[in-house]
């Protein structure tokens, strides 16, 4: 059966008014990582290649073919640095690899391995802080003339002010009070001291140069330079990004850093991506409208999320995802629905934005803090320690891994691994999901989300239902987009059957939890 679209109807009258394209600034044109699907691994809990109970680089190696089944073009290693905690974000070494995962050159020939397979490897920078166990500080503290102690930040007294979340941030020792933004074992380096940066530029120039890497996600990068009770997002912050950027860009022209500028709206991530400082920065704003439009079956969320930044990040250079190390995994967050995970990860995969997965996600790892919960090994098979180790883990996996698995999945085709990869497939192939200008289309329907992607002569349609119920009355205004004119036929890519060309006949009722995209021609 042949069903057909009409630019003049669509299921009812159409509205009047659609989402005009943003204008795309000259200096924000896209690079690699605009045509990047990235995956988020946390080292530690992805695959243990050697039976110690811990993941390695070795692992992640061996595991490269199925990321790139998935579809995946980038990713992104929590910290790989040694640290004396499980989650490495208290540095001792900026120059070495924690010996847990590997040394560095198991670290190199993964870069090599993931470079075969056309994958990019961006590693997590924790400049912000070091561990009060680094060299620097412990020499710092002992000794009030080292040369590291202004390095660090000190005062004779305890200056009293609290943190943006009213935390302590000045913590004693027998030398005086340091500042440290996250906790006593985190003390803030310096960057008012040119000695601090200039070390740090060395460490950018070893991992770009000398090891490989493609690039840096900044940790808490909008922490970095305090004004005193100041203590985020200062100007001193932003000029130093200013001559970071100078400097990495001449280590390399391709190197790409993502800032973490969490709690923020658009017009302060964008402040920036102006195109003097980061590329790219995670847009946590969107990530909350994509859990609450779906948890709540209404797309007003998703879509005024999405207005904002286009009005106020033209360029698109915004990192989206659903969730990261630091929250509930999306499944837990989705109530342990795997159909509303399933359009929670068309939401994502189908707008603006370069988007980052976080590890399980594409299976439906549950999980809630505290953050080791979040964190739980890979759950590939429903064998022991589900297929992570042969050794006790260092965390034991969820116990829901028996039915929750890669293996299980990928025999399943309607499985929520499957739709991941048909995503990602249909996103890799298509420039205007990736790079393409966005037209939300008004619905008379809060229930549907409805957009149109268009880059040069490829364009795709996306409808998505985010309630739990069949949907046939609804609306779409195609008036300023480039349906509205012309002959089209649409090709169904995901959720329809059957080819669309124009005419007056109605489009199939969408089914409950649904995503339905259309190449259009």
């Amino acid at each position: 059966m042949r069903r057909t679209l009409t630019v003049l109807l669509l299921l009812a009258s159409l509205l009047t008014a659609c989402l005009p394209a943003a204008s795309s600034d000259a200096s924000l044109q896209p690079s690699w990582w605009n045509d990047t699907v990235f995956y988020e691994i946390f080292v530690r809990s992805f695959y243990d290649s050697d039976g110690d109970g811990i993941g390695d680089f070795n692992g992640v190696a061996q595991k490269l073919d199925y990321l790139s089944d998935l579809g995946v073009t980038g990713l992104w290693l929590m910290p790989i640095f040694p640290s004396p905690s499980y989650h490495g974000y208290d540095v001792t070494d900026y120059y070495a690899v924690n010996p847990q995962y590997g040394t560095l050159d198991d670290f190199k020939t993964l870069l090599a391995e993931a470079r075969k397979r056309n994958i990019r490897v961006v590693i997590d920078l924790v400049i912000n802080h070091t561990s009060d166990q680094h060299p620097w500080f412990r020499d710092a503290k002992r000794d009030k003339n080292s040369k590291y102690r202004d390095w660090y930040i000190w005062s004779e007294t305890d200056l009293g002010y609290r943190g943006p979340w009213n935390q302590r941030v000045w913590h004693s020792s027998t030398t005086g009070f340091y500042y440290g933004i996250f906790t006593a074992n985190m003390p803030d380096l310096n960057y008012n001291n040119p000695k601090v940066t200039k070390e740090m530029d060395k460490v950018v120039s070893f991992w770009l140069k000398d090891v490989g890497v493609d690039g840096f996600r900044l940790d808490a990068a909008k922490h970095l330079i305090e004004h005193g009770s100041t203590q985020q997002n200062t100007s001193a912050t932003h000029e130093w990004y200013k001559k970071f950027r100078t400097y990495y860009k001449k280590v390399n022209p391709q190197a790409m850093t993502v800032g973490e500028i969490s709690g923020d709206p658009p017009s302060v991530l964008a402040s920036y991506t102006s195109g003097d400082q980061l590329d790219l920065v995670f847009d946590f704003s969107l990530a909350n409208a994509f859990i609450v439009s779906v948890n709540n079956g209404s797309a007003s969320y998703t879509v005024n999320a999405l207005k904002a930044d286009e009005k106020l990040m033209p360029g698109r250079q915004y990192a989206s995802f659903s969730a990261n190390h630091d929250q509930d995994r999306v499944m837990s967050q989705l109530r342990g629905d795997v159909d509303k995970a399933k359009v929670a990860a068309s939401l994502l995969l189908t707008s603006p934005g370069v988007p980052f997965i976080y590890y399980g996600e594409e299976i439906g790892m549950v999980g809630r803090k505290p953050d080791e919960n979040i964190r739980r090994p890979m759950q590939w098979s429903a064998d022991a320690n589900a297929g992570f180790t042969t050794a006790k883990p260092w965390r034991a996996p969820d116990a829901d891994y028996p039915a929750v698995n890669v293996a299980a999945q990928t025999a399943d085709s309607a499985s929520l691994l499957s739709h991941y990869r048909a995503l990602i497939r249909i996103r890799n192939l298509h420039p205007s999901l990736r790079t393409g200008e966005l037209f939300i289309l008004p619905t008379d329907n809060l229930r549907v989300f409805a957009s149109l992607r268009v880059k040069e002569g490829d364009m795709v349609l996306t409808l998505i239902n985010l309630s739990a119920d069949p949907i046939r009355d609804y609306s779409l205004d195609l008036k300023d987009t480039p349906l509205a004119t012309g002959s089209h036929s649409l090709a169904p890519l995901i959720g329809a059957s059957d080819a669309l060309s124009v005419s007056s006949q109605p489009l199939p009722e969408l089914q409950p939890h649904s995503t339905y995209i259309f190449e259009v021609k």
